[in-house]
């Protein structure tokens, strides 16, 4: 009996470090795709430096060629790219079909895409990618970064799903860039301070409220816990009650 009962903790730890594998492997294949950081600014922000991290999700191929589209219909102002080393980039304007009036002058031509060739991300690396901007619209709530993602065997990954509110992510979504009313940011924060002045004040333990993202990461990995923990349950006692008829 010993011996059984030693074998089928065996076979239940190998269960859950299956089922562990599969369920991580799974959140990591689902959040491997392109992203722009930091994901907000005020909208009309000057002088500022866009971000878009690139990983490859592939095991048998390299990234060789990343594009991403620029909106035109509320175009990025003043665009400059600096290349990462190994990497070369190509700039493509557009004409406006609606020229922006600014204190410079009035803008009838915006940059529409940057395509970066010549190096190699690997499996298991990404690459970050900036984007420097003069200026960003004021007249919409956030931007939308079309990219494509072209691999060593030819294949491309299309992210250029936009997101809708309220809906589950899409499987290919693009790169979003919110923009906040000015002041906004500076407001939250103030917020944000003043709630855990107030919770040291009144000598309470309990801990500041988090953001949505890490209330959601929280509840999703006590997800997996849970079905791992209810896998290896249901395993063990399987193996267990054969070893007893036997």
């Amino acid at each position: 009996m010993p011996t059984s009962l030693s074998r089928s903790a065996r076979r239940s730890g190998l269960v859950t470090a299956l089922a562990a594998a599969g369920v991580l492997t799974a959140a990591g294949a689902a959040s491997a795709h392109v992203t722009v950081h930091p994901e907000s600014y005020a909208t009309g922000a000057t002088d500022g430096v866009l971000t878009f991290r690139v990983p490859n999700e592939e095991d048998s191929a390299a990234t060789t060629k990343v594009q991403v589209f620029l909106p035109t219909d509320h175009p990025v102002l003043g665009v400059l790219v600096s290349p990462r080393d190994g990497w070369s980039a190509k700039v493509t304007t557009t004409k406006l079909k609606t020229p922006v009036k600014t204190d410079d002058g009035t803008i009838t031509e915006a940059v529409s895409e940057v395509t970066f060739t010549g190096g190699k991300i690997t499996a298991g690396h990404y690459e970050d990618f900036d984007i420097a901007f003069g200026q960003l619209p004021d007249d919409t709530d956030q931007l939308t970064f079309k990219t494509l993602q072209t691999y060593s065997d030819g294949r491309t990954a299309r992210w250029i799903e936009q997101p809708q509110k309220g809906a589950d992510e899409p499987e290919n979504p693009a790169p979003v860039l919110k923009l906040t009313a000015k002041g906004a940011e500076e407001g939250d924060s103030t917020a944000e301070t003043t709630a855990a002045t107030s919770t040291e004040s009144s000598g309470s333990t309990k801990p500041a409220a988090s953001g949505s993202d890490s209330t959601a990461r929280g509840l999703g990995i006590a997800g997996l816990v849970v079905g791992v923990l209810g896998l290896a349950a249901a395993a063990f006692a399987l193996v267990r009650g054969r070893s007893a008829r036997s």
